[in-house]
């Protein structure tokens, strides 16, 4: 709606651009006059980009193939404010690799007066293209180009511009730092004449935070945070979305920000904007997750003090002078997400525990009164109720190394101590994903448990566990290295446990989960007898550079780590049963990890089995039976290699 609600913007015959469905048709629905009006008439079909109105309600602006436009209601014209967006020059959106790694895809902000637009400029002139073969679609082959960055690549070059949408005219804010070896990562308007913006660099250890005045023609530094390692910009948890915006949360009638700051713990601080003042909002020795939202006096998060497997909303005082106190009820025993208003009074609340589907209410803050009950999964709840539902637990393990492991187990429905059961490994073990979670198992684990497997799921270092910042940041240089060792370690004395068979233990994983699995059947192949690797990077130096340099360095720097962590460098370690999946269409995890596997694994003379999902990308669920195809072909090699 248009900030007066006298207008509805309607999106439609949307068309997907790598994860998302951002391009498509916008129409105007006035509710005075009861009139529709389509905008970018003369645009093809499905070619608009995020399409937003002006604070005075005048006009919208929106992209086009990399260039800015605005249109006037009332006259209908279109002008053209960016005139050299052409694929290598991208203007309001971004390449690949920003909206991947940073989450970013709508590359423009309207200041709140309607006066200026500010937006992303990137220059991907000298990014490496790397080409996509599809073989399926017509008789010939047809190539599909993406730019992308691999690590140890320069990326692309940034800037902001501010454009007047009437003039069209264009000024360029000057920051300080080379434009190729920073990234611009977010940009906000504090008013209309204040703009913030986030600076980190390449290595991603060093963040700055700055205001530009637009009267003054100036830029401020207000903010500077260094790490030893790498600072995150999107929170990976299981309760923010890593996909979504990365503003800073204004509070103190926009006085202020909230910034996530990790020393020995993850903890929330306020940022006076004019004085750089940083206040912290929550002292208590525990991690704090994700933040979910704000009221006049308060600050929500989400955190677990007790539990790094579950999640729960916490209040706290603006001002930092009260102790948190959790808002979340002892009956949501689980992993509990908010969504709260801009007003902070109320909050889109899911939930959902390992037996539990997803439920989502509309909740009253602070006092958590259930307003109504809009996704009850009634249906799906009531039914799982007539099956043979396994038993959950979780536990931890201590490593020959000393590291304590946190695991989720998946029993039979029934589970004999006295018996032994094959067991199956599920893994992640990268800063992006937790795994051994109090949230929904889902039927392929149901039924693989009434298959008789007891299913079991482990977090390494490294992962996003609320265990402390010494926890996630000891993967640093280390990936494929500290978190294999932990989770090979860990599994070897999860079976010494009487009721697991050492014989038939299986492991799978998917993307990183593809690389640990790749990398435990290599190096710890007296403990993993068959193995499942979906869509793995094998060799590090092929993914993409904010991501792997985050986490890794720059490979001209350390080398080594890069090539110990890599899969690839250990294939001349397989003994067992290996079967590795890919999807050819995959723009994140190129398949050409899979084909150079393939290659070593030769050269060892390692057998192996494959199965190749033409065009599929990272997800492989595109094509009519995909998934139902893949999760069979999963289960019968689990089912086929099991020694009886």
């Amino acid at each position: 709606m248009s900030d007066d609600e006298s207008k509805i913007l309607i999106f439609t015959n949307s068309k997907r651009v790598w994860r998302s469905n951002t391009k498509g048709d916008y129409w105007v629905y006035d509710l005075a006059d009861k009139s529709l009006k389509q905008l970018g008439t003369k645009f093809p079909a499905s070619s608009l980009m995020f399409a937003k109105f002006s604070a005075d309600n005048q006009s919208v602006a929106y992209v086009v193939d990399f260039n800015l436009y605005v249109e006037d209601f009332k006259s209908g014209k279109v002008t053209q404010l960016t005139n050299d967006g052409n694929g290598d020059i991208i203007n309001g959106t971004f390449d690949w690799v920003y909206e991947e790694e940073f989450g970013c895809r709508d590359g423009f902000r309207w200041s709140p007066d309607g006066k200026k637009i500010a937006f992303w400029q990137l220059d991907a002139s000298h990014i490496g293209t790397f080409y996509m073969i599809n073989n399926t679609d017509s008789i010939y082959s047809q190539i599909i180009p993406v730019q992308y960055p691999k690590v140890g690549q320069d990326p692309s070059s940034a800037k902001i511009g501010l454009v007047d949408p009437l003039s069209g005219k264009t000024e360029w804010i000057s920051l300080e730092g080379d434009p190729v070896q920073n990234y611009i990562s977010g940009i906000q308007w504090i008013n209309e004449h204040l703009l913030l913006i986030q600076q980190i660099n390449r290595k991603q250890n060093d963040l700055k935070v700055w205001t530009y005045d637009l009267v003054e023609k100036k830029c401020r530094l207000v903010y500077e945070e260094k790490n030893n390692s790498w600072i995150d910009i999107l929170y990976p948890d299981v309760s923010s979305n890593h996909w979504a915006s990365n503003d800073l949360l204004m509070v103190d009638q926009g006085t202020s920000f909230l910034r996530m700051v990790e020393a020995d713990w993850r903890k929330v601080y306020k940022v006076n904007v004019t004085t750089g003042k940083a206040t912290l909002l929550s002292p208590e020795n525990y991690d704090v997750a994700s933040v979910s939202g704000m009221s006049e006096k308060s600050v929500y998060y989400i955190a677990s003090p007790d539990n790094p497997g579950r999640r729960y909303l916490y209040e706290v005082d603006l001002k930092g002078k009260k102790k948190a106190r959790r808002i979340t009820p002892d009956q949501y025993e689980g992993i509990n997400n908010y969504n709260v208003s801009p007003n902070g009074k109320y909050a889109l609340h899911t939930f959902t525990s390992v037996l539990q589907p997803t439920r989502v209410e509309l909740v009253q803050l602070p006092d958590h009164n259930v307003i109504k009950t809009l996704v009850s999964n009634e249906q799906l709840t009531n039914k799982l109720q007539t099956l043979e539902l396994p038993q959950v637990d979780f536990f931890s393990v201590k490593t020959a190394s000393g590291t304590t492991v946190d695991g989720r187990m998946i029993k039979p429905k029934d589970f004999d101590e006295s018996k032994q059961y094959p067991v199956l490994f599920h893994v992640y073990g990268e800063p992006w994903g937790q795994v051994a979670l109090d949230s929904y198992i889902g039927l392929w684990n149901i039924m693989m448990a009434q298959k008789g497997f007891i299913i079991i799921d482990i977090d390494g270092r490294g992962t996003p566990s609320l265990k402390g910042s010494e926890w996630r940041k000891s993967i640093y240089r280390n990936i494929g290295i500290v978190n294999i060792k932990d989770m090979g370690e860990a599994a070897r004395e999860i079976l010494k446990f009487p009721y697991l068979d050492k014989q038939n233990v299986s492991v799978w994983g998917w993307s990183g989960g593809g690389s640990s699995t790749q990398n435990l059947m290599f190096r710890y192949p007296d403990v993993f007898q068959t193995g499942i690797a979906v869509a793995g990077v094998a060799n590090q130096l092929t993914y993409d550079n904010i991501y792997q340099e985050r986490y890794m360095g720059l490979p001209q720097e350390n080398p080594e780590d890069f090539k110990e962590g890599s899969p690839i460098s250990h294939a001349g370690g397989l003994e067992g049963n290996l079967l590795l999946i890919h999807g050819t269409g995959d723009d994140n995890v190129h398949y050409q990890n899979t084909e150079m596997l393939i290659n070593e694994l030769i050269r060892q003379n390692k057998q192996f089995d494959l199965m190749v999902y033409p065009n599929r990308s990272h997800g492989i669920y595109e094509g009519e039976n995909t998934s139902r195809h893949l999760y069979t072909l999963i289960t019968d090699y689990l089912l086929e290699h099991l020694k009886k």
